[in-house]
């Protein structure tokens, strides 16, 4: 993927970063994306870029068809979407392929 972007390959995975950061009291910007989704394939190298400007936040990408379980306790309908977490819990989330906003949502939380 590029970056500091980290593929997430098993729930159990996704669980351990979620915890890992929330007692690091770091945010966690998630990346649902799916292979197929041309609007995902468009936003990619912005986000791989900001997981380089913005260190302080951990940047994960989670494929919705390899890790369905992931996306479906998630909640998400729509690719691309980005999550949010803070502390364990999902603090914010934006849907679409909107570079300006996908900056200014990561950027609140860093």
């Amino acid at each position: 993927m590029g970056g500091n972007v980290h593929a997430v390959s098993s729930p159990e995975e996704f669980n351990q970063l979620l915890a890992t950061a929330a007692a690091a009291n770091k945010a966690i910007v998630v990346d649902f994306t799916a292979t197929w989704c041309g609007p995902c394939k468009m936003i990619k190298p912005t986000f791989a870029e900001l997981s380089e400007k913005i260190p302080s936040v951990t940047f994960l990408m989670v494929d919705v068809d390899e890790l369905e379980s992931v996306a479906a306790d998630a909640g998400i309908s729509a690719m691309p979407t980005f999550q949010i977490y803070k502390g364990g819990e999902k603090v914010d989330e934006m849907c679409g392929a909107d570079k300006a906003k996908l900056e200014a949502l990561v950027t609140k939380y860093a």
